[in-house]
This record gives C-alpha cells, sequence and structure tokens, in this order.
C-alpha cells in the first residue's frame, strides 16, 4: 500500500505550480505534458496499486 500512496504523492507534486503571481499574465507552463498528461497517469497507477493491494488475496500463516 505504500507504493500506491507514494505513487499518488508523487503524481500531485508533478501537478503543482504553473501559475501566475501576477492574474493579468497568462502562463502557458499550466498547459505543460507533466502536468495534463503524466501527473494523472501517476495518480491513477497509485490508485490502481492501492485497489489490488486492498483486494489481493493475502496468506496469513501464524
Amino acid at each position: 500500500m505504500a507504493a500506491g500512496i507514494v505513487l499518488m504523492v508523487i503524481g500531485y507534486l508533478l501537478m503543482q505550480g504553473g501559475g501566475s503571481d501576477n492574474p493579468e499574465v497568462f502562463n502557458p507552463e499550466i498547459f505543460s505534458a507533466r502536468r495534463i498528461t503524466w501527473a494523472p497517469l501517476i495518480i491513477i497507477l497509485g490508485v490502481i496499486t492501492e485497489i489490488y493491494a486492498i483486494m489481493a488475496p493475502h496468506n496469513e500463516q501464524s
């Protein structure tokens, strides 16, 4: 489960930034491939990893 959380945190970190300090100035960096393609894919991989970690059968031997 830790791997899924790490992937999701990495995705959110890749998505941040790109804003402008001045609201009158447009910054096209907000539409970079990192923010609109790679970050969401990494977040989805993290969610899939979490679902697998929860749903996969585990052998618990005492």
